[in-house]
């Protein structure tokens, strides 16, 4: 009888709550002035801008030591790779769970309140990246997410039931997605990923109503296509630069800027002569069009890995007493760029991790190359940084309040070998990337938070970590920069000077975005970690 009437006093309790408001409603102009509402976290980055700020503040310097979990989320089977960033909106959060389901949590207390996973093949082709997603779009009432198997599914954000299903690429021939979607004005714009599965890279816009695609860009050319005399011969065979990120938009440009992958084969470079377009740049299309408007490419002729799938930052400053629209760029292949996002003009680099490949940057951004630093038979050839570069997958942060650039860097070289040259377009039966790489012994590799000034790339202070880790970086209002270890370490820094103010144990490698949101006057921090979501907020 105890039981039961705990059990009546509990549902009493919960039906007491709040409840979330399921009645979503997320017009493109309201992500567009997502800066007017703090509170919601609209899109991947937190606004089109990709600047991973939230401009919260109840949670700040002064306070941050009483931060404790508010509420924690586990999946019903155990997942992996867990790199989910979720979306916030009124009441409802909505996260993935690897490799392709959507879920919708109750954002005060983490209850489920609907889930969706696609029929998936008995066999999903991942070659060179793992099964996972980083995330959904929004737009309307609709969430969208890009599927391990490569297909575009609208849900009903009420329900979860699907609205429509496109099948974007065929991923038998390696083609597979695991960024979120960008939902802008009436449409999705996704990517694909499986550079490593020799296939062609491309970006794609579909309507966030029918799923009709309106565009697809190519991010290889073929002959006779602007940039195919790059590629050599072997143009018509052109492959790689996937998509395989989110990417940001300047509305009142009506620009979309998307980070390209690596030519494949990766390190074997001998039958693609030329610097490779598309490879290893970031893109500016027309959002309308998915006309190219101008590209800068970080790595002419890479044969490193080193792909530019970073997220690229937004922001606005004053350079030599000009106002500037700029771009930055904290690269995989060690260096920090400032680009005139207008143009894409270069304006400034420098390395902020320790790198041997280049001597510099010339004038207009192009890498002066150092002699003997290419993958070698054999042994290899020692370069810094390493296969996984200065910086993975993993977003930075622009705080406006600071202006700094906060990326968690690896400090880690590597010897470069060259393997097997021509691969075949789809899942290759040799070595997937014509070589590959062994690690330094003995080497005192290391990861840290770096504060980089945003318009010169200047260092201003870091925060050593143990070991690299591939966990993004927040920054907030309250002065404050989160971010992770691979040991199973969330960490909240003073944003000014690095100085560490509080740290939490998760058990595992933190992973996704960290991100912000408030509901019913109380500011939460959100964070993922092995098998779990954790929301963290004042007692």
């Amino acid at each position: 009888m105890k039981i039961i009437k705990y059990a009546l006093i509990l549902a009493a309790l919960l039906a007491c709550r709040p409840a979330p408001s399921l009645a979503q409603n997320v017009p493109y102009d309201r992500i567009l002035h997502s800066q007017s509402e703090p509170q919601s976290w609209l899109t991947y980055g937190g606004s089109y801008s990709s600047q991973q700020f939230s401009s919260l503040k109840q949670i700040n310097r002064e306070n941050i030591s009483s931060l404790k979990v508010a509420w924690m989320y586990q999946p019903s089977k155990a997942v992996s790779n867990l790199e989910a960033s979720p979306i916030v909106v009124d009441g409802v959060m909505y996260i993935t769970e690897p490799p392709s389901t959507v879920t919708a949590l109750d954002v005060r207390t983490g209850l489920r309140l609907w889930s969706w996973s696609p029929v998936l093949p008995e066999h999903v082709v991942s070659i060179g990246l793992y099964a996972t997603s980083r995330g959904v779009a929004i737009l309307g009432d609709t969430v969208f997410i890009g599927t391990a198997d490569s297909h575009l599914v609208a849900l009903d954000a009420k329900t979860g039931a699907v609205r429509w299903n496109v099948h974007v690429a065929d991923n038998a021939m390696g083609y597979a997605m695991t960024g979120p979607p960008l939902a802008i004005k009436d449409e999705v714009i996704i990517g694909s990923a499986g550079s490593e599965a020799a296939v062609r890279g491309f970006l794609d816009a579909y309507d966030a109503k029918t799923g009709k695609r309106l565009w697809r860009f190519w991010t290889t050319p073929r002959p006779g296509e602007p940039g195919a005399e790059s590629w050599g011969v072997g143009a018509s065979e052109s492959a790689g630069a996937t998509t395989w990120n989110n990417g940001s938009y300047d509305p009142e440009l009506n620009l979309i800027y998307w980070g390209t992958g690596n030519p494949a084969p990766d390190f074997n470079d001998d039958e693609r002569p030329g610097d490779n377009l598309y490879t290893c740049s970031v893109i500016a299309l027309d959002a309308d069009t998915g006309k190219l408007k101008w590209y800068f490419q970080f790595s002419p002729h890479e044969n490193h890995d080193w792909d530019s799938d970073e997220p690229a930052i937004l922001f606005n400053a004053t350079i030599g007493g000009k106002p500037r629209k700029l771009l930055g760029f904290a690269n995989r292949n060690g260096f920090y760029y400032v680009l005139d996002r207008v143009t894409g003009k270069f304006i400034t680099g420098q390395p902020f991790v320790k790198e041997t490949w280049a001597k510099g940057l010339d004038a207009d951004g192009r890498p002066i190359l150092a002699p003997d630093q290419e993958p070698t038979l054999g042994a290899g050839t020692l370069v810094y940084p390493s296969i996984t570069g200065g910086v993975d997958w993993t977003s930075p942060s622009y705080s406006p309040d600071t202006g700094l650039f906060y990326v968690s860097v690896h400090e880690t070289g590597a010897y470069f070998i060259k393997g097997q040259g021509k691969i075949e377009p789809g899942p290759p039966k040799g070595i997937v990337g014509g070589g590959g790489i062994r690690a330094l012994a003995g080497e005192q590799s290391y990861g840290a938070i770096r504060a980089l000034d945003a318009t010169s790339g200047k260092l201003r202070w870091q925060f050593k970590l143990l070991a690299p880790a591939w966990v993004p970086v927040l920054s907030t209002a309250g002065g404050l920069v989160f971010s992770g270890t691979d040991e199973g370490n969330f960490f909240a820094l003073d944003a000014s000077s690095g100085k560490p103010l509080w740290q939490f144990y998760m058990g595992h490698a933190a992973r996704s975005n960290p991100i912000s949101y408030e509901v019913d006057g109380k500011q939460y921090i959100f964070e993922t970690a092995g098998n779990v979501y954790v929301a963290f907020a004042l007692p």
